[in-house]
């Protein structure tokens, strides 16, 4: 008769894959070994292994944690019944950004080591990824329904992607500006152009009557007081393209 799995299980696997998650955001996960994250744990590697297979299993587990918690936000999400087009739209990019800011490790792990994968779970995140564009590129076809015929719902979409997915390179866990405080900058960017954003804080004004023709700007102009200092250390190897890996336009 199998063994029982002892209380606290699942509490102390969650706080295993955390800590992996963390290991491999700074130090990438082909230069990150199972005595470090035994080490991080405050476990013996022996111990480590009661909990997962190995090191790939924890990468499994960082990269399908992460997109089922977006994956909720566009297909299960209160959001969803939104029926004005800008603001759930709005919605969403807030909703994406705080998940973010709370879990900026697993984060990167996701944009950075998906390669690692086996091909498996590495289609089922690519599959879950691709889920997560489709439903920003029905929220932007809502909200500008006047350019499908120019098939721009998706590279919008991967426009959007690309100003909210690398803030962890430059935005300051710590710093004046949070996720949130970016989330309304963001929106009023990508809707009204450079002349549409407001400082933190004020109320958004209507954008359908601007043509969004405004060049955007880089993240580390977005205001004087973000740092474009990383929020965590610069790995030892070159940057992969930006989540979503396998939908480009």
């Amino acid at each position: 008769m199998p063994r029982g799995r002892a209380q606290g299980y699942e509490l102390q696997r969650e706080t295993i894959v955390v800590q992996a998650a963390g290991l491999f955001a700074r130090q990438g996960y082909t230069a990150t070994s199972m005595n470090e994250v035994a080490e991080a744990c405050g476990v013996s590697k022996a111990a480590l292994y009661h909990y997962v297979r190995d090191k790939h299993e924890l990468l499994v587990e960082i990269t399908q944690g992460h997109i089922a918690r977006l994956l909720v936000l566009v297909e299960d999400g209160a959001l969803a019944g939104e029926p004005d087009p800008e603001r759930r739209l709005r919605g969403l990019i807030a909703a994406f950004l705080a998940v973010y800011a709370g879990s900026q490790h697993a984060h990167r792990v996701l944009t950075e080591d998906v390669k690692f994968l086996d091909s498996e779970p590495r289609e089922r995140v690519l599959d879950g990824e691709r889920r997560v564009v489709a439903a920003f590129a029905a929220a932007v076809a809502a909200a500008r329904p006047g350019l499908q015929g120019a098939a721009l719902d998706k590279p919008l979409a991967m426009l959007l992607f690309g100003m909210m997915n690398w803030m962890f390179t430059w935005l300051q866990p710590q710093g004046t500006l949070s996720h949130a405080d970016l989330a309304p900058v963001v929106a009023d960017l990508f809707f009204g152009g450079l002349a549409a954003v407001r400082e933190p804080g004020h109320a958004p004004s209507s954008s359908r009557h601007n043509n969004g023709d405004t060049a955007c700007p880089s993240p580390s102009t977005l205001s004087p007081k973000a740092s474009s200092s990383p929020a965590s250390p610069p790995r030892p190897r070159s940057r992969t393209s930006p989540m979503p890996t396998s939908t480009s336009a």
